[in-house]
């Protein structure tokens, strides 16, 4: 600490309002758009260099601190660091991230960061060695959450990309037609998760049959999704085991990262639903913004949803995992969207009749085996990747101050490291 030294936010990182851009002038292109609570969009333009810092000036979202490693847009809903006087950049981003900005609202009407009235703020700067090893352990355990998101996107993706092949595209089907049953060798199927064409093609038929939702396999039947799920409204009040600590999926939960939050029955104010195994949980409140979750529930606490959820268990001839790919599917959303009641955008509600009596294609039952052989290991491992994102996120907010106030040093952590190995 000796070397630390004693100097104000002013002198640490020079901050600058951001820059107006409506709708209309935003252009196709790759340089992001960083606002008050992050990312918003893209623009063609770059005003500031990357690596670059925004702090939210205004509204919800202020002072809240986001990186960008790249150049981007500063939008005027955030202060942007334009000068990290020597500082290293990393470093300067944990350090703002851990600054509780909501004591210097300058704002009457709704919250405001001024720059001129945080600049005083007296702070302590290790030197930038020490800077650079804070944010290279800080540094490490965010890009490991950040691949893990990616990670999870991608077995995502390949799970839509698989039910849309099969159960929307019929693709299996089409093929069997064009090549009377023999399924070529394709070099797409290399997925250790998805089962190569050859392997299946038997459970496909080789023609297609009307039905009123178009051309369907030949033997496949057009049901309504409540021959695929129930919705379960089974509930409980917390608050009658105020000792008992339950899983608590929430809408907000859902936003910062799909981490069920673990709460105490005495701090869960409001009535919830029970989640039950093998559960999806669908958002129907303002389903433009889709949320659909699969969790993975703990053999230790018992789950519990908000009521905003409709808590779809699946029935004898469907999975999890095939709820899970049918509602985050393009086609259904496209129809979950129109199913609202209410007339403004933050009141929109979804009602679970009409969820239940939406026309979809029933696929035969060794055919839903099947893809969800395929399918829930991917569940899995997009649950195992958001659990250690969630310890490797407590790891860094415990390390964060610490680090950030001299309490520990980073050659403490190796220190410890190498004596527990």
């Amino acid at each position: 600490m000796t070397e630390w030294r004693d100097t104000t936010l002013g002198e640490f990182v020079a901050l600058q309002r951001g820059h107006d851009l409506t709708d209309p002038q935003r252009r196709v292109g790759r340089v992001p758009v960083m606002g008050s609570a992050g990312q918003n969009g893209y623009h063609d333009t770059a005003l500031a260099n990357g690596p670059g810092i925004v702090v939210g000036r205004s509204g919800a979202s202020f002072g809240q601190v986001h990186f960008s490693a790249v150049d981007y847009w500063p939008h005027n809903t955030a202060l942007y660091v334009t000068d990290f006087k020597g500082s290293d950049e990393r470093f300067a981003f944990y350090f703002l991230k851990a600054i509780d900005f909501s004591g210097y609202n300058s704002g009457s009407a709704q919250p405001s960061l001024n720059r001129n009235f945080i600049y005083p703020i007296p702070v302590r700067i290790p030197p930038l060695a020490e800077q650079k090893a804070i944010a290279a352990v800080l540094g490490a355990l965010d890009d490991k959450i950040e691949l893990n998101r990616r990670m999870n996107a991608t077995l995502e993706a390949m799970a839509r990309a698989l039910f849309q092949s099969w159960f929307v595209d019929f693709d299996p089907v089409r093929r069997n037609k064009d090549e009377g049953g023999r399924m070529k060798d394709e070099a797409s199927a290399t997925s250790s998760f998805i089962p190569h064409p050859s392997s299946f093609a038997s459970l496909f038929p080789a023609q297609f049959q009307a039905s009123e939702l178009g051309e369907i396999p030949h033997g496949w039947a057009v049901g309504k999704v409540g021959d695929l799920a129930k919705f379960s409204r089974e509930s409980l009040t917390p608050a009658n085991f105020p000792e008992e600590v339950f899983d608590h999926y929430s809408l907000p939960a859902f936003d910062e990262g799909r981490n069920p939050k673990h709460e105490s029955g005495a701090a869960i104010k409001s009535n919830k639903f029970i989640v039950p195994p093998d559960a999806v949980l669908l958002s129907k409140l303002n389903p433009h913004i889709p949320r659909i979750w699969a969790p993975a529930l703990s053999k230790s606490r018992r789950a519990i949803c908000s009521t905003e959820f409709l808590v779809a268990a699946p029935t004898s001839a469907a999975s999890n995992a095939l709820l899970f790919c049918l509602f985050t599917s393009d086609s259904f959303a496209r129809i979950y969207g129109t199913l609202v009641t209410g007339t403004t955008g933050s009141h929109q509600r979804i009602k679970a009749e009409s969820v239940l009596a939406t026309k979809t294609v029933i696929p035969p039952a060794p055919l839903v085996g099947r893809f969800t052989t395929a399918v829930r290991p991917m569940l899995q491992s997009i649950n195992h990747n958001t659990a250690q994102s969630r310890t490797l996120a407590t790891l860094r907010d415990t390390l964060l101050p610490k680090l950030l106030s001299g309490e520990l040093s980073v050659a403490e952590i190796e220190a410890k490291r190498g004596a527990a190995r």
